[in-house]
Protein backbone atom coordinates (compact mmCIF):
# COMPACT_ATOMS: atom_id res chain seq x y z
CA UNK A 1 0.00 0.00 0.00
CA UNK A 2 1.58 3.37 -1.22
CA UNK A 3 0.87 5.80 1.65
CA UNK A 4 0.11 9.59 0.88
CA UNK A 5 0.53 12.82 2.84
CA UNK A 6 -1.53 15.68 1.27
CA UNK A 7 -0.43 19.01 2.13
CA UNK A 8 -2.50 22.27 0.65
CA UNK A 9 -4.26 25.35 2.20
CA UNK A 10 -7.23 24.90 0.46
CA UNK A 11 -9.55 22.77 2.65
CA UNK A 12 -11.71 21.35 -0.87
CA UNK A 13 -8.33 21.07 -2.73
CA UNK A 14 -7.29 18.54 0.11
CA UNK A 15 -10.84 16.57 0.19
CA UNK A 16 -11.13 16.27 -3.66
CA UNK A 17 -7.59 14.45 -3.53
CA UNK A 18 -7.60 12.31 -0.86
CA UNK A 19 -11.29 11.11 -2.79
CA UNK A 20 -9.39 10.68 -5.81
CA UNK A 21 -6.34 8.94 -4.27
CA UNK A 22 -8.39 6.54 -2.00
CA UNK A 23 -10.22 4.97 -5.26
CA UNK A 24 -7.15 3.08 -5.89
CA UNK A 25 -6.91 -0.12 -4.01
CA UNK A 26 -2.98 0.40 -3.84
CA UNK A 27 -3.12 3.79 -2.68
CA UNK A 28 -4.03 5.43 0.90
CA UNK A 29 -3.82 8.99 2.31
CA UNK A 30 -1.96 8.84 5.61
CA UNK A 31 -2.75 12.59 6.45
CA UNK A 32 -3.64 16.66 5.60
CA UNK A 33 -2.28 19.46 6.69
CA UNK A 34 -3.03 22.78 5.53
CA UNK A 35 0.45 24.79 5.59
CA UNK A 36 3.83 23.87 5.12
CA UNK A 37 4.63 23.58 9.01
CA UNK A 38 2.08 21.42 9.70
CA UNK A 39 2.94 19.46 6.38
CA UNK A 40 6.50 18.79 7.62
CA UNK A 41 5.36 18.32 10.88
CA UNK A 42 2.66 15.22 9.54
CA UNK A 43 5.74 13.98 7.37
CA UNK A 44 8.01 13.89 9.93
CA UNK A 45 5.29 11.70 12.31
CA UNK A 46 3.22 9.71 9.61
CA UNK A 47 6.59 8.49 7.25
CA UNK A 48 4.60 8.64 4.22
CA UNK A 49 5.80 7.34 1.02
CA UNK A 50 4.89 10.01 -1.06
CA UNK A 51 3.93 13.75 -0.16
CA UNK A 52 1.71 15.52 -2.84
CA UNK A 53 2.45 19.61 -1.79
CA UNK A 54 1.31 22.73 -3.07
CA UNK A 55 3.28 25.51 -3.54
CA UNK A 56 1.70 28.81 -2.70
CA UNK A 57 0.66 28.81 1.28
CA UNK A 58 0.01 31.74 3.82
CA UNK A 59 3.75 31.90 5.34
CA UNK A 60 6.37 29.07 4.22
CA UNK A 61 5.76 27.97 1.04
CA UNK A 62 5.25 24.34 -0.14
CA UNK A 63 8.88 25.23 -1.60
CA UNK A 64 10.60 25.50 2.02
CA UNK A 65 8.51 22.69 2.75
CA UNK A 66 10.27 20.70 0.77
CA UNK A 67 13.61 21.75 1.17
CA UNK A 68 13.24 20.83 4.81
CA UNK A 69 11.95 17.45 3.97
CA UNK A 70 14.64 16.50 1.55
CA UNK A 71 17.29 17.73 4.08
CA UNK A 72 16.15 15.21 6.90
CA UNK A 73 18.04 12.19 6.71
CA UNK A 74 15.43 10.24 8.47
CA UNK A 75 13.28 10.80 5.98
CA UNK A 76 15.20 10.22 2.72
CA UNK A 77 12.66 7.09 1.57
CA UNK A 78 10.18 10.34 1.00
CA UNK A 79 9.29 11.61 -1.92
CA UNK A 80 7.62 14.48 -2.75
CA UNK A 81 5.64 15.83 -5.75
CA UNK A 82 4.67 19.23 -6.45
CA UNK A 83 1.64 19.75 -7.16
CA UNK A 84 0.49 22.98 -8.28
CA UNK A 85 -1.49 25.62 -10.47
CA UNK A 86 1.40 27.78 -11.57
CA UNK A 87 3.23 26.09 -14.35
CA UNK A 88 5.85 28.98 -14.70
CA UNK A 89 9.28 27.71 -15.48
CA UNK A 90 10.86 29.35 -11.99
CA UNK A 91 8.64 27.36 -9.71
CA UNK A 92 9.81 23.76 -12.10
CA UNK A 93 13.49 24.89 -11.91
CA UNK A 94 12.81 26.08 -8.07
CA UNK A 95 10.87 22.37 -7.27
CA UNK A 96 13.85 20.41 -9.08
CA UNK A 97 16.06 22.36 -7.08
CA UNK A 98 14.71 22.24 -3.55
CA UNK A 99 14.63 18.15 -3.88
CA UNK A 100 11.23 17.76 -5.21
CA UNK A 101 10.97 13.68 -7.22
CA UNK A 102 7.67 15.09 -9.63
CA UNK A 103 6.01 17.81 -10.85
CA UNK A 104 2.47 17.68 -11.75
CA UNK A 105 -0.60 20.43 -12.48
CA UNK A 106 -3.84 20.38 -10.67
CA UNK A 107 -5.74 20.08 -14.15
CA UNK A 108 -3.97 16.62 -14.43
CA UNK A 109 -6.69 13.87 -14.66
CA UNK A 110 -7.46 11.40 -11.96
CA UNK A 111 -5.64 8.81 -13.61
CA UNK A 112 -2.95 10.91 -13.93
CA UNK A 113 -2.40 11.94 -10.37
CA UNK A 114 -2.60 8.45 -9.21
CA UNK A 115 0.17 7.42 -11.62
CA UNK A 116 2.03 10.12 -10.53
CA UNK A 117 1.93 8.75 -7.14
CA UNK A 118 2.86 4.91 -8.10
CA UNK A 119 5.41 6.62 -10.18
CA UNK A 120 7.55 8.18 -7.59
CA UNK A 121 6.80 5.61 -4.85
CA UNK A 122 8.84 3.13 -6.88
CA UNK A 123 11.79 5.67 -6.82
CA UNK A 124 11.51 6.88 -10.03
CA UNK A 125 11.14 10.75 -11.05
CA UNK A 126 7.84 12.32 -12.29
CA UNK A 127 9.36 14.46 -15.23
CA UNK A 128 7.37 14.35 -18.64
CA UNK A 129 8.55 15.93 -21.66
CA UNK A 130 6.91 19.26 -21.46
CA UNK A 131 8.57 20.03 -17.77
CA UNK A 132 12.22 18.91 -19.40
CA UNK A 133 11.06 21.24 -22.13
CA UNK A 134 10.79 24.48 -19.76
CA UNK A 135 13.68 23.05 -17.82
CA UNK A 136 15.78 23.81 -21.27
CA UNK A 137 13.72 26.53 -21.60
CA UNK A 138 14.71 28.48 -18.48
CA UNK A 139 18.58 26.83 -18.94
CA UNK A 140 18.34 28.89 -22.11
CA UNK A 141 17.32 32.40 -20.69
CA UNK A 142 19.02 32.11 -17.42
CA UNK A 143 22.57 32.88 -16.15
CA UNK A 144 25.41 31.28 -17.43
CA UNK A 145 25.97 27.20 -16.56
CA UNK A 146 27.45 26.99 -13.39
CA UNK A 147 31.06 25.31 -13.03
CA UNK A 148 31.26 21.37 -14.23
CA UNK A 149 33.65 20.65 -11.79
CA UNK A 150 31.07 18.39 -10.32
CA UNK A 151 31.27 16.36 -13.37
CA UNK A 152 35.03 15.28 -13.15
CA UNK A 153 34.65 12.57 -10.99
CA UNK A 154 32.38 11.11 -13.95
CA UNK A 155 33.73 8.66 -16.58
CA UNK A 156 33.30 9.39 -20.42
CA UNK A 157 30.48 7.04 -20.59
CA UNK A 158 28.81 8.13 -17.27
CA UNK A 159 29.06 11.74 -19.23
CA UNK A 160 26.87 9.85 -22.64
CA UNK A 161 24.49 8.81 -19.90
CA UNK A 162 23.98 11.95 -17.64
CA UNK A 163 23.16 13.59 -21.57
CA UNK A 164 21.06 11.56 -22.10
CA UNK A 165 19.15 11.62 -19.41
CA UNK A 166 18.91 15.66 -19.23
CA UNK A 167 17.37 15.20 -22.65
CA UNK A 168 14.48 13.75 -20.25
CA UNK A 169 15.37 9.99 -22.29
CA UNK A 170 14.04 6.65 -20.40
CA UNK A 171 16.89 4.01 -19.08
CA UNK A 172 15.39 2.01 -22.33
CA UNK A 173 15.78 5.04 -24.30
CA UNK A 174 19.12 5.64 -23.22
CA UNK A 175 19.71 1.91 -23.62
CA UNK A 176 18.71 1.85 -27.48
CA UNK A 177 21.02 5.16 -28.37
CA UNK A 178 24.18 4.26 -26.63
CA UNK A 179 23.97 0.45 -27.78
CA UNK A 180 23.63 -1.19 -24.13
CA UNK A 181 20.99 -3.22 -22.07
CA UNK A 182 18.59 -1.23 -19.79
CA UNK A 183 19.83 -3.20 -17.05
CA UNK A 184 23.35 -1.51 -17.57
CA UNK A 185 22.18 1.65 -18.46
CA UNK A 186 19.81 1.53 -15.14
CA UNK A 187 23.50 0.59 -13.17
CA UNK A 188 24.90 4.06 -14.70
CA UNK A 189 22.10 6.16 -14.03
CA UNK A 190 22.01 4.81 -10.32
CA UNK A 191 25.85 5.31 -10.45
CA UNK A 192 25.15 8.81 -11.17
CA UNK A 193 22.86 9.72 -8.28
CA UNK A 194 25.61 8.47 -6.29
CA UNK A 195 28.66 10.24 -7.48
CA UNK A 196 26.78 13.49 -7.99
CA UNK A 197 24.96 13.06 -4.71
CA UNK A 198 21.53 14.00 -6.70
CA UNK A 199 18.41 12.77 -4.61
CA UNK A 200 16.68 11.55 -8.02
CA UNK A 201 16.69 11.94 -11.41
CA UNK A 202 14.97 14.98 -11.64
CA UNK A 203 18.17 16.70 -10.18
CA UNK A 204 20.30 14.87 -12.30
CA UNK A 205 18.24 17.11 -15.45
CA UNK A 206 18.77 19.84 -13.82
CA UNK A 207 22.55 19.51 -13.38
CA UNK A 208 22.99 18.25 -16.71
CA UNK A 209 21.64 21.82 -17.95
CA UNK A 210 23.22 23.98 -15.15
CA UNK A 211 26.86 22.56 -15.75
CA UNK A 212 26.51 22.90 -19.57
CA UNK A 213 26.69 19.32 -20.50
CA UNK A 214 23.32 19.44 -22.51
CA UNK A 215 22.26 22.78 -24.03
CA UNK A 216 18.98 23.94 -24.70
CA UNK A 217 16.99 22.38 -27.41
CA UNK A 218 18.86 19.63 -27.88
CA UNK A 219 17.29 16.08 -28.25
CA UNK A 220 18.39 15.12 -31.60
CA UNK A 221 15.92 12.19 -32.31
Amino acid sequence: MIRVAVVDDQHLIRAGLRTLLERADDIEVAGEAGDADSGVALVTSERPDVVLMDIRMPGADGLDATRRIVADPDLRAVQVVVLTTFDTDENILQAIRAGAAGFLLKDATPDELREAVRIVARGDALLSPAVTRRVMRAAADGPAPVSGERLAALTEREREVLAEVGTGRSNGEIAERLFMSPATARTHVGRLLTKLDARDRSQLVALAYETGLVTPGRRDD
